[in-house]
This record gives structure tokens, sequence and C-alpha cells, in this order.
């Protein structure tokens, strides 16, 4: 299994290669360049939920039982990352065409905005490019000893594996409490600065708000992931306290912009640490999850289980965009949408009960 790790990632960084690259082709016919975009993203989207649901997989296979929850959130976190800085590179390097950034107006032409967004794309391919280079230069498929018991055992056929994910209720039950409130919270991201634009909130402040959230988050995962290797069997009490904070931030951010009715205070100090709060206690749960998943369901292979749950959380963010596109002039109801999701997924986690088979397996047998 571990053998396949570096053809994946192989795989992987080449589609992204060839996805980056499609888009950055000058061509004249506006129809064309359209469909040579749409194509790029196709593939950079095929490249996107195995570079998210390798993190389990490089931490089981590279660290021990007492390293592997730090290793996940880190490797799970610096995808993370680069969507913080796609926050801060849009406003930042392109001019908001809708007015919202003053400070940018006098340049708001279509021909410097395109040469703007060629700009972002070419660098975007140079990055994509070197870490393609870089991992076929380096990059070993595993140890020369395992670090653990888990490591080293066999996992179950892709068959098998699929049947009992679906045939699990507690990992269906977990899988939901990530996928709807993360799919939400990945839809409503993206749309963030047209969400905040009636409230008078810039498409660069919206950047930031999205930059220091995810950073936020990063953090904060990252240091869970720490306690949790120190002290295990706490995941499910780390992600009640995590969803529990971020119900009751996403509810202070909706009512907030809803001012005209519960005259709660607009400023942009609430609004930034509403957002802020939201991002750090929804992304930092993501390494908690993929450890729980890992350990509910072993010895099914740890990429195919992060991979169900990521498609559950993209197809939920799908869903709620394809309502957007019909309902997109009044976006309050996208705001409540971020409440609901977090208090079903606490209610999801609390009834919810947690098992540790690989760590199990790694503690008792290796003893």
């Amino acid at each position: 299994m571990q053998a396949r790790l570096r053809i994946t990632v192989l795989l992987t960084s080449f589609l992204m290669v060839l996805g980056t690259g499609l888009r950055c082709i000058p061509v004249s016919d506006l129809m064309l360049k359209r469909r040579l975009i749409h194509g790029g993203q196709l593939l950079n989207g095929l490249a996107g939920p195995t570079v998210m649901n390798a993190a389990p997989f490089l931490s089981t296979t590279w660290f021990s039982a007492d390293e592997r929850a730090t290793a996940t959130a880190i490797a799970s976190m610096l995808s993370y990352l680069g969507g913080a800085c796609a926050f801060l590179v849009g406003p930042l390097l392109v001019p908001a065409p809708n007015g919202t950034s003053p400070l940018l107006a006098s340049e708001n032409s279509r021909a410097h905005i395109k040469d703007r967004i060629e700009t972002v794309l070419y660098a975007e391919f140079g990055v994509v490019c070197l870490l393609f280079s870089a991992t076929l230069a380096y990059f070993p498929p595993r140890p020369p000893l395992p670090p653990s018991v888990a490591a080293a055992s066999q996992r179950l056929s892709y068959r098998h594996s699929f049947c009992r994910l679906l045939s699990n209720l507690r990992f269906l039950m977990i899988a939901l409490a990530y996928a709807i409130p993360l799919g939400v919270f990945a839809g409503w991201s993206g749309v963030l600065d047209l969400i905040l634009t009636p409230v008078h909130v810039s498409q660069v402040d919206a950047g930031w708000i999205g930059f220091w959230s995810i950073v936020g988050g990063c953090v904060v995962g990252i240091a869970m992931a720490r306690f949790a290797d120190f002290i295990r069997g706490m995941l499910k009490l780390i992600l009640l306290l995590l969803f529990s904070g971020a119900t009751l931030s996403s509810t202070w951010f909706t009512l907030t912009c809803l001012n005209s009715i519960t005259h709660l205070p607009l400023t942009t100090v609430t609004l930034y640490a509403s957002c802020i709060l939201l991002g750090v206690f929804l992304n930092s749960s993501i390494p908690i999850f993929f450890e729980l998943f890992v350990e509910t369901v072993y010895p099914v292979p740890e990429g195919i289980t992060c991979g169900v749950v990521t498609f559950l959380s993209n197809m939920f963010m799908g869903v709620l965009l394809f309502f957007l596109t019909f309902y997109h002039t009044e976006l309050s109801w996208f705001n409540w949408c971020l409440p609901g999701s977090c208090l079903l997924s606490l209610l999801l986690i609390l009834c919810f009960r947690e098992s540790y088979d690989r760590l199990y397996l790694d503690v008792v047998v290796s003893v």
C-alpha cells in the first residue's frame, strides 16, 4: 500500500500541472478560452481530494502513535494555508470590479483586470511546476522501518472497505457531522465578499477576514492535535468543544448581519471577531475529524475513509452553491445555514459512540 503513495502523489501533482497549464494557454477565441479554463479547473478538482485526504495516510506511514494527530494536523492544514493565501492574492492583485475597493477604482479597466488575472494564473502554474519537480526528484514511499504496528498491518481491499464504510452507522453519523458544516462553510467562504458587501465591507477586508480565520484555524488545529497526542482518547470531547464554539460564533455573525432586527452592534470589530472565530473553530476540527474517522473504521485504508467524507463535504457544498444560483439576490438564508449545520453536527457528535481500534492495536498489541 505504501509503495503506491509516491505514484499517487506524482499523478496528483501532474494533474495539477496540466490543470493550471490549460488555464494559461493564450487564445483569442473567448469560447475556447472558457473551455480551457473549465477543463483546467476539472483537472485541479480531480487532484484536490487526493491532496486533502493524504494527511492521515502520511501520518500513519511515517509517524508513531504519539505523533500521528500532530502530523495529520500539519499536513492537512498546509493545504488550507494555500486557501488562506487565495483570500489575499485575489483582492490584492486583481482590482475589484464592483466598486467595493475605492483604492483601486481608478485602475478598474477590463484590460487591466485581465492582465492581473493572467499574472495570477501564470504564478500558480509556476508554483505547481516547482512542486511537481520536487516530488519527482525526491519522495520516498515509506520509511526504512515501520514506525508503529498499524503502519505495518494489512488493510482491507477496496471492495470490502466500501462495504464496511456504508454498513457502519457510527461512521455515517460522524461523516455527516463533518461533511454538512464543513461543506456549508466552504461554500459560504467562497462567496464571503458577496455576503459582506450589503454591510459595506470591501472585497479586501473580506479577504483579510477569510485569511485570518484560516490561519487561526491552522494554529488552533495543530495545537488541539498536539493535545490529542499527549492525552489520547479525547477526540470526541475536543470536537464537542470546537462545535459548541462554532455554533455560538456563527449565530453571533448571523444575528449581527440582521442588526436592523436584532439591534446588535454592526462594526468592523464584531464582523472580524465572529467570522474569524467561526473559521478557527471549524478549520481546527478537520484534523481531529480525520483521526477519528480512521480510528472508527480501522482497518479500512485511510485514503478511502477520508476520500468518502471529502466527497460528501464537496457534495453538500455543491448543493448549496447550486441553490445560490437561483437565490442570489438576498443572502441572509445562506448565513442561517451556518448555525443550523453546526448545531446539527454538534448533536450528531454528542450521540456518537467513539472507539479507538487503531490506537488499541498500537498500544496494547505492541506491548
